[in-house]
């Protein structure tokens, strides 16, 4: 364990988020330990969802989600293209089947532009068709700027980066208690599964970077938070995908998603079951949305009906015996079932009496996307140039 008050930054959680801000503090001139309870980096959110790089399309203009999702897409490419990281710019298709998802899709291209999205180009049916000649629709929303990225080998490009700058990762080892002392704030930790013995080690820090993911609102509410008055309750929602078997045949060039059902910003429900490529030539449906599971990742190999019969409104002639169960991830989400959209957390909560608890509470998707810009705003919320 790194020497009290030897730190200036102690980030909790080593998935994409966590790992952009060690970066980014690093390369700032702090000292910085990242602790992570798992054996290794991304192991909960960034590696268990559709990898995919959002445009930033869908979230209302001025929210967190926009904007950072905006700003993160505009630092990733290059990121991603200077350190070698497995991705491509695939593009993407929003796809209505019926009069009233054209008026959807219409509202979400008036977004996409207030948001800053270039590129953005409504097809018709005859265009969707040539773009992908197995989707079936009377138009299409097309993001040029959309894509597919090796959310690990990001993770571990963010590492890489701390550590040349000077972090230091901690494995296995889990965040128990979190006071305010004098020198900013006391983490107790333990070790997990025998790793670094059972009694409680104490690191002294100044600030302290929430970005703990599926357990960002338990380690707020060690720190004293009241979570139900602040609205940062999390609510986990599983997410399921299937496999399409070689077999099928069907060659996308594009990411395909369904219209969504609603152009006020995604909530509990997510975007729909949607198709996603993945770099080594596959293609798999999801992600479902699926409350109050506990944990458990299995995939039900009974809903592979469900999902043909979502994604046939777009790609008919889908069989169930076609879809393989594949993997599951748990969505840090803030949205409670039905409830409409809620924005991303990421704040210093001095108002709040917390000075120096800086706060990365439900980041679900586009957080992948937008990682290195939530690390950009940690550094401008540290030293004051970002409100919060």
């Amino acid at each position: 364990m790194a020497p009290a008050a030897g730190v200036d930054v102690v980030v909790v959680g080593a998935g994409a988020v966590g790992l952009a801000a060690a970066s980014a503090l690093a390369r700032s001139g702090r000292s910085v330990l990242v602790m992570e309870r798992h054996g290794g980096v991304a192991r909960e959110v960034t590696s268990r969802n559709s990898q995919v790089i959002h445009a930033g399309i869908y979230s209302p203009p001025g929210s967190l989600k926009s904007t950072l999702c905006t700003r993160g897409r505009e630092l990733l490419y290059p990121w991603l293209e200077g350190r070698g990281v497995a991705h491509r710019k695939v593009g993407k298709l929003i796809v209505a089947v019926d009069e009233s998802e054209r008026v959807r899709i219409a509202g979400l291209l008036d977004r996409g532009l207030a948001n800053g999205v270039p590129g953005l180009v409504l097809l018709g049916a005859r265009e969707v068709r040539a773009r992908e000649p197995r989707v079936v629709g009377s138009g299409a929303l097309y993001s040029p700027e959309s894509g597919i990225v090796d959310g690990l080998g990001f993770a571990l490009s963010l590492l890489a980066d701390a550590e040349t700058h000077g972090a230091t990762l901690l494995l296995h080892h889990d965040v128990v208690s979190l006071e305010p002392c004098a020198w900013g704030w006391r983490l107790g930790a333990r070790g997990v599964g025998g790793m670094g013995g059972e009694d409680t080690q104490f690191v002294d820090c100044e600030v302290v970077v929430n970005a703990a993911g599926l357990g960002a609102d338990g380690l707020a509410e060690r720190a004293g938070m009241d979570l139900d008055a602040q609205g940062y309750r999390l609510h986990p929602c599983k997410g399921s995908y299937f496999a399409l078997a070689g077999a099928a045949g069907l060659n996308l060039r594009h990411l395909v998603y369904p219209a969504p059902p609603s152009v006020s910003g995604p909530g509990g429900g997510g975007l729909g079951i949607h198709a996603t490529l993945d770099l080594a030539g596959g293609i798999r449906f999801g992600p479902d949305a699926e409350y109050g599971v506990d944990g458990d990742l299995a995939v039900d190999p009974g809903k592979a009906i469900s999902f043909a019969r979502a994604v046939g409104r777009y790609l008919p002639g889908i069989r169930p015996a076609w879809l393989l169960p594949d993997f599951a991830g748990l969505r840090p989400k803030l949205a409670r079932p039905g409830e409409g959209f809620r924005d991303f957390v990421v704040k210093e909560e001095s108002e709040f009496g917390f000075p120096g608890l800086i706060n990365c509470i439900g980041i679900e998707s586009p957080g992948l996307t937008a990682a290195l810009a939530i690390g950009e705003r940690v550094v401008g919320q540290m030293v004051g140039q970002v409100a919060s």
